[in-house]
Formats: C-alpha cells, structure tokens, sequence
C-alpha cells in the first residue's frame, strides 16, 4: 500500500471482515503499522459494538404467548413428538420476535446507524476524502465511485458551508457522504438508493444527544445528523431537496 492512510470505504471493508483475504492480509499490514489508521478501525468495530448491544430487545405480547401456550397443550406428549412440537414452536417464537422486532424498530435502527456514520465522519483521521466548497468539483469525483448519482440542488452557501464529500456504507450500500458546517457545529449528510430500505417519508428525532433527520425523495434516501438546532437542520435539508 503506497499511500500514508487507507481509504475511509476500506478501512470499514477490514473492520467489518468483507476483504478479499489477499487484500485483507495488505491492509492488515499497513494498518499494524499506521497509528491513524488502526485508531480508525478501532473505532469503527467499538461503534458497530455498541449498534449491536444497544438494539432493543422487545418481550411478546402475552396474547401471542397464551395463544402458543395453549397449542402445545394440545399436543400429543409422547417423546420425540413432545420434543420436536416444543422445539418447532420456539423457533417459531423466536421468527415471530426477531421479524416483529425489526418491524417496529426500523426507524430507530435507521437513525443510530445515521448518528454511527455521523461520528466516524466527525472522529475520522480524514473526515472527507475530497476537500472542497465546490459542488461542481466533487460531483464528478463521485463517478467511478458510486453505482447511482448522488447530484445535490444545492450547492452550499454563507449559512451552510460545504466541507468536502467521502464514500462510506451505510447498513448494506454504498452512500455517499457530505460534510456541511453552520457555524462551529458539523453536519454530515448521507444519501444512498433507498431500494429494498424501510426509510422513512420524514422522521425528525434526537438520537444520542444529535439532531437527526431523515426523508426520501423519489428513489434516494437521505439523512442528516448534528449537534446544531432541530431548525437548522429543517432549513439544510429544505434547500437540499428542494420541491
């Protein structure tokens, strides 16, 4: 690797285990060795950690509990019977929760992964792959590196400077990141297809102390996280997408 840091996008790849072993092996290498990059994937694997433990874990509804009781009730009790009935019927508790989980929840999975990247972006060694206030500069640095067009109405301005843009994953896609300021207060924003995701139309929230905001217009999704106003973030995304 004859650069001084590995890409944001591959250093994810290590953290996550998706390189290829030939490729894994050489990032591991350059990472042993680079004080800013093996901080970057340590802090990635520390968030995705507590993504996993922080998820929230959701009891039954006792009329589905009574409903199940009652059927392996009725069940014949003769051994092996007994034993597989059981066994089908907590698996099937277990299919139940875990897709009535996710149902419910969607959203505010969507929105600790927003304020995940959020602080990745924020804590990174490089928070952008590409510095610069120029909308017209880093919309063709997205080709090649993306498979959609990530184009952007607005163009940053005196209220809302434009940082710089980077890739990143988001869930299960690639995403393209920009970095916005307003003030002191840095906003990142993602925008990705929102094919096969559960995004929502509109959801504000404050998640972990950040101001979240999340929305879809035709088939990208879009979302923005900050420690600036609920109202800043309302008036950034209005001249993002505007109708």
């Amino acid at each position: 690797m004859d650069h001084d840091h590995a890409t944001p996008e591959t250093l994810l790849d290590l953290a996550r285990d998706r390189l290829p072993p030939a490729e894994k092996a050489e990032v591991e290498r350059h990472v042993a060795g680079c004080e800013d990059c093996r901080r970057a994937v340590e802090v990635e694997r520390g968030l995705d950690g507590l993504l996993d433990t922080a998820l929230p874990r959701r009891a039954a509804p006792p009329s589905l509990v009574r409903r199940i009781e009652a059927r392996l009730e009725r069940q014949p009790r003769r051994g092996l019977v007994v034993v597989a009935g059981v066994a089908a019927g907590v698996i099937a508790i277990a299919a139940f929760l875990l897709v009535w989980s996710i149902r419910r929840d969607t959203t505010r999975v969507l929105l600790r992964e927003a304020v995940n990247d959020h602080l990745r972006v924020i804590h990174a060694a490089r928070p952008v792959e590409i510095e610069s206030n120029e909308m017209q500069q880093i919309k063709p640095w997205f080709t090649g590196r993306l498979d959609f067009a990530p184009g952007l109405a607005f163009q940053g301005d005196a209220e809302f400077t434009l940082r710089g843009a980077a890739v990143g994953w988001f869930v299960d896609r690639k995403c393209a990141v920009y970095v916005f300021a307003r003030g002191p207060h840095a906003i990142t924003l993602v925008v990705m297809p929102a094919a096969d995701l559960d995004w929502p139309r509109r959801s504000r929230a404050r998640e972990r102390g950040f101001e979240t905001l999340l929305w879809r217009e035709g088939d990208l999704a879009y979302g923005l996280v900050s420690d600036a106003d609920a109202a800043d973030l309302g008036k950034l995304a209005e001249r993002l997408t505007p109708r």
